[in-house]
Order: structure tokens, then C-alpha cells, then sequence
């Protein structure tokens, strides 16, 4: 098993490329099974995650080719309407291929989704909201087994903000018959990015990005080339390393416009930020001050985020409260910093986080994808050696992360 060893206590200098949205290009994927037509994507990043859906796709019978951060994918001769456990188990926006197959072929069987266990994320409301366009959903052996001879539109109103759950019911909605509307829908940018390749495909989608969306549905869709969005979570993470380990970085290809929340909370913490329309600069010459968060969904502050401020903060001047709304298990990374010399302590879902003058070193065990970002750059602050393992999570959604620190004078190295 792979681990990454890193030498901690050297400032972040120089130039990182920012690679596509995770968040956007796997809904984005999953879009190409609504059209016989060729999907064109740009900037998709090289992840475990993708590479996952790929394989899905592919035993569908979806033809897909890579060539670098493109990736060109043929839907027209799919014959199997299913996504298998052993595919889904790790990855949980596997269900997102459940709307675009009932959509398109009327019939879809997909396994209960899996990923990172951070807490209860179920997929009732996409069940629901499907029932509610006509399918006939039944859970038979921990698969979902839906079909529909044809979906109908359908206003839907989801109780809670769910991402995906938006994601999967705008994609059946390009399809069916007449006009959805999905209120309190999910209003970030991975969803408007996902609507933006809908329409270029030849959907008909309006208010993405607001909390009504409505789509009507078309006969069908086309070919289409898109590029995928820059990733904000990634962005975030290394601004958050750039402000915890102190440097002078320039992000490009980035977004900035994504993170409004984010980089308020850095500039609170002390870091100067300037940006472009596709680039950020951030400097950190002192230590950070402490920042009060409470993650709630887009556009404010992102949970994706909450694990990196935790690590901000166990190193900054004060005490700092941060309040995790979104999911009730996703403190797990709290007591590997602890073994580094963090003052954390949780009440309820609430973390209170004092900042220590100094980490150190120690072997700390990453639990899912972002509390594995939280663990480097704590590493990246702390005094002596400090050896991150199971580093399978961070490979889910960062691409060739070690690499672009190395470049930026880190210390830090993958080993076996």
C-alpha cells in the first residue's frame, strides 16, 4: 500500500496548474449515455474516481478513448443498462448513471452506491424524484431496479439541497416528455457546469445556477465538446497549504470566481489574494489567525473544505469554532491530527480547534478523500517526518498531488 512520506516545515513558492473539477467531470460522463452521439471532454483529470466511471461506462458498452485530459466517449451501441457492485462500491456518484439510462433506454439496474464514509448520503430523493416522472423503482439485492416506458415531466421539490440528486434528475429531465421543474435545487457550479454540456448536447435547461431549474424535454441529444471546470476543491487545498505553510504561489487555470467563500475565510486568516478571471495568487508571510466556519451548501462555505481549515487552524493564532452541517461523520480526521500535537476537541458537530504553536511528526492514517488533504498539509507544517497512508483516498480526487507540491519546494515523496 502506498503512503506519502513528507518533511514538514518549508514554504510553498512558485506555479500550479489547477486540473478539472472531479465534482463536474463524473456527471459529466454519465451525460454522454443520453446521446448516440460522440461526447468530447477536455480537462478531465487523471483520478481514480474517473478511471472508475470509464471502466463503468465501458461495461455498458460505451466506447471511450483517452488522450491526455481528454477524453472522447460513444454511447451509440450501449447494451447493458447496469452499473455492478463491484464497480460502484468506491464510488458513490455512480448513481448518477441511474436517470440517464432510465431516460434514454427505460430501464436501469444500479448497484446501492458506496465512496468515502462520512456519513448518511442517501439516494431517496433521486428515487423519489424519479417516481414522481413515472418509473417504477423497486430495491431488490442492493440494486436499484427502475424502469419507465417513457419518464413525463414532473415539478419536484426536493426537502434537503442534494448535489447529485439535482445532477440525476436534471439529466432525465433533458429527455422525458414535457416540462420538469426541480426546486430547491442544487446551485453549484459542478451542477451548472453539468447543465452547460446538457445544452450543448441539445438540451433544453434554464435557471441552473438558481435554485429552480426547469428543463424540457427534447427527442434526444447529440454530439457535443466540452471542457470541463477548473476544480475549486483542489484550488481551495493548496490556497489553505499556501496559507498554513507560508510562500508566494500563482494558480493557474483556476476559477476563481467559485470560491468566494473560501477565499474569504483566507484573507481572514491573513493571506493577500489577488485574482484574475483564471488566476490566483496568494501569499502567506506570517502566521494565519484563526477563522470561525460553518459549512452549508453552495454558495457557502463548502464541506469539501471544512478538513483543510480544521488543518489551517490547529496551527493559527487563537481558537477557532468550526460547525460541519452537511454530514454527521466527517470529523475523522480530527484524531490523526491530534497524534500530531492538534488541540481539538468536538462537541457534537462542532470542532473546537486551538492552535498549537508547533505539529509534529508522527504516522497519521487518512479516512476519506478530504480528511487525506487535511492530513498532508498538516504534514506540510510540522516539525520533523510525518507518513500519511491509505493513500488510495487522496488518488480518488486529487491529481498527482505530491508531484505539483514537489514542484512547489516541498519535501515530500509517494513510497511503497
Amino acid at each position: 500500500m502506498q503512503k506519502l512520506r513528507i518533511r514538514g516545515g518549508k514554504p510553498l513558492c512558485g506555479t500550479v496548474r489547477i486540473s478539472g473539477a472531479k465534482n463536474a467531470a463524473l456527471p459529466i460522463l454519465c451525460a454522454a449515455i443520453l446521446s448516440a452521439g460522440k461526447l468530447t471532454l477536455h480537462n478531465v483529470p487523471q483520478l481514480n474516481d474517473i478511471g472508475t466511471m470509464l471502466k463503468l461506462l465501458e461495461q455498458m458498452g460505451v466506447s471511450t478513448r483517452r488522450e491526455g485530459e481528454t477524453v472522447i466517449l460513444d454511447a451509440a451501441n450501449l447494451t447493458n443498462a447496469a452499473a455492478p457492485y463491484g464497480l460502484v462500491k468506491t464510488m458513490r456518484a455512480s448513481i448518477l448513471a441511474l436517470g440517464p439510462l432510465l431516460a434514454r433506454f427505460g430501464k436501469a439496474r444500479v448497484s446501492l452506491p458506496g465512496g468515502c464514509a462520512i456519513g448518511a448520503r442517501p439516494v431517496d430523493l433521486h428515487i423519489k424524484g424519479l417516481e414522481a416522472m413515472g418509473a417504477i423503482i423497486t430495491i431488490e439485492s442492493g440494486d436499484i431496479l427502475a424502469s419507465a416506458a417513457k419518464l413525463k415531466g414532473a415539478h419536484i421539490f426536493m426537502d434537503i439541497v442534494t448535489v447529485t440528486g439535482t445532477e440525476n434528475l436534471m439529466m432525465a429531465a433533458t429527455l422525458a416528455e414535457g416540462i420538469t421543474v426541480l426546486e430547491n435545487a442544487a446551485r453549484e457550479p459542478e451542477v451548472v457546469d453539468l447543465a452547460e454540456c446538457l445544452i450543448k448536447m441539445g438540451a433544453n435547461i434554464h435557471g441552473h445556477g438558481s435554485d429552480v431549474i426547469t428543463v424540457t424535454g427534447v427527442a434526444s441529444l447529440q454530439f457535443a465538446d466540452h471542457t470541463v471546470m477548473p476544480d475549486r476543491i483542489e484550488t481551495g487545498t493548496f490556497l489553505a497549504a499556501v496559507t498554513a505553510t507560508g510562500g508566494d504561489v500563482h494558480l493557474t487555470n483556476a476559477a476563481p470566481r467559485t470560491l468566494d467563500a473560501v477565499i474569504e475565510k483566507l484573507r481572514d486568516a491573513g493571506a493577500t489574494i489577488t485574482t484574475t478571471s483564471d488566476e490566483i495568487h496568494v501569499v502567506s508571510n506570517a502566521r494565519p489567525k484563526a477563522v470561525n466556519l460553518r459549512t452549508a451548501p453552495y454558495p457557502a462555505f463548502p464541506t469539501d473544505m471544512q478538513a483543510q481549515f480544521i488543518a489551517l487552524n490547529a496551527i493559527a493564532d487563537g481558537t477557532a469554532i468550526v460547525t460541519e452541517t452537511i454530514f454527521e461523520n466527517r470529523f475523522m480526521h480530527v484524531q490523526e491530527l491530534v497524534r500530531l500535537g492538534a488541540k481539538i476537541d468536538i462537541e457534537g458537530n462542532t470542532a473546537i480547534v486551538a492552535g498549537a504553536q508547533k505539529l509534529t511528526g508522527a504516522t497519521v492514517m487518512a479516512t476519506d478523500l478530504r480528511a487525506s488533504a487535511c492530513l498532508v498539509i498538516a504534514g506540510l507544517v510540522a516539525e520533523g517526518e510525518t507518513i500519511v497512508d491509505r493513500i488510495y483516498h487522496l488518488d480518488r480526487g486529487y491529481d498527482h498531488i505530491e508531484t505539483k507540491l514537489l514542484a512547489l519546494g516541498a519535501d515530500i515523496e509517494r513510497i511503497n
